[in-house]
């Protein structure tokens, strides 16, 4: 009886607290045409202090996205467009000798922001990928001998072109691992293109409005953490990270010798995560198994290594998925 008042006060607590997502959505919903999953992978991302990896072609509103969220939230802004000549400095900042006070002071770099787009990410050396890597874990920077903390909320949207190959240091997988969600943006409904010429045609583009802050949004951070989950949906979490790694154990003996590498238990924790975050965007004070399934491929997918004899027979990793999700007992 008292789980199931605990459940209706976080109920109403979630109701009132998540109200500015609406709101954002409204606002996201004025620029942005479909790409709703994209959308909501952000909004959870924001709501879990997670980052995320996208991957698509140019032109499928990415940019506008993030751009656009943190127009909503009034949160500062920076773009990086990696290139191969792109040096760790020119992203955390360095420092300048200032003639005039004769001393070297600190010029911050644009990972000062609430909001980074990391465009093309394999597109810059290992040693680069390597800075913005250490900053999104630890949520901040060395420069010379200060250590800066990031603003809060801080979210990294990188993207990934799988189109152009050429020029590109792919991530290695313990960096890929470090984001919470990669997330695959596939193109609009030919019923969308439309609405999206028409919207790109008018005289004036529509202005985001800010309709929450960055207190509602550490509010919502905390709250998503008291998000009930039970015991059977922790071990239905565990039981899908585990099939990944044991696929045999799991009556899944075909992907036996074609899975390098399973998911870490990174990858448990951020299920979990994103598990309560979609809960919370659906005002919900508790996880049901829905929940882990709708978040499941976004969170696995760059987790595990398929082996070339997979690739050899097209088998990628999200059809893996499907098959452990459909393979595992629903609690």
């Amino acid at each position: 009886m008292d789980n199931e008042i605990d459940i209706a006060t976080l109920n109403q607590k979630i109701e009132s607290a998540s109200s500015f997502i609406d709101l954002i959505q409204i606002e996201l919903n004025k620029v942005i045409i479909g790409q709703k999953h994209m959308t909501d992978c952000l909004i959870m991302a924001l709501l879990t202090k997670g980052h995320i990896l996208l991957e698509g072609v140019p032109g499928l509103a990415k940019t506008l996205s993030i751009k656009s969220l943190a127009s909503a939230i009034q949160g500062s802004f920076s773009r990086i467009q990696f290139t191969p000549d792109l040096l760790p400095a020119d992203i955390i900042g360095t420092m300048i000798f200032s003639p005039r006070s004769e001393e070297f002071q600190v010029r911050q770099g644009p990972i000062f922001a609430n909001f980074i787009l990391a465009d093309e990410i394999n597109r810059a050396p290992a040693k680069v990928q390597s800075a913005l890597l250490e900053a999104m874990q630890e949520r901040q920077v060395t420069i010379g001998n200060e250590t800066y903390v990031l603003p809060n909320p801080f979210i990294v949207m990188a993207t990934e072109n799988p189109l152009e190959q050429e020029g590109t240091y792919p991530l290695p997988e313990a960096q890929v691992d470090r984001f919470m969600m990669k997330v695959i943006v596939d193109y609009p409904q030919k019923n969308e293109l439309k609405y999206i010429i028409d919207l790109n045609l008018k005289e004036q583009f529509p202005t985001i409005n800010a309709v929450a802050n960055s207190e509602q949004i550490l509010n919502a951070q905390k709250l998503v953490l008291d998000v009930y989950m039970d015991e059977k949906i922790r071990n239905y979490i565990i039981d899908i990270n585990y099939a990944t790694i044991q696929p045999d154990a799991y009556r899944l003996p075909q992907y036996k010798n074609m899975v390098r590498y399973g998911a870490s238990p990174r990858a448990s924790i951020y299920m979990a995560l994103a598990a309560k975050a979609y809960a919370f965007i659906h005002r919900r004070g508790y996880v049901i198994p829905e929940d882990v399934r709708a978040i499941a491929f976004d969170v696995l997918r760059h987790r595990i290594g398929m082996t070339y004899e997979a690739e050899a027979e097209n088998i990628s990793s999200d059809q893996f998925i499907a098959d452990i999700l459909n393979v595992i007992e629903v609690p």
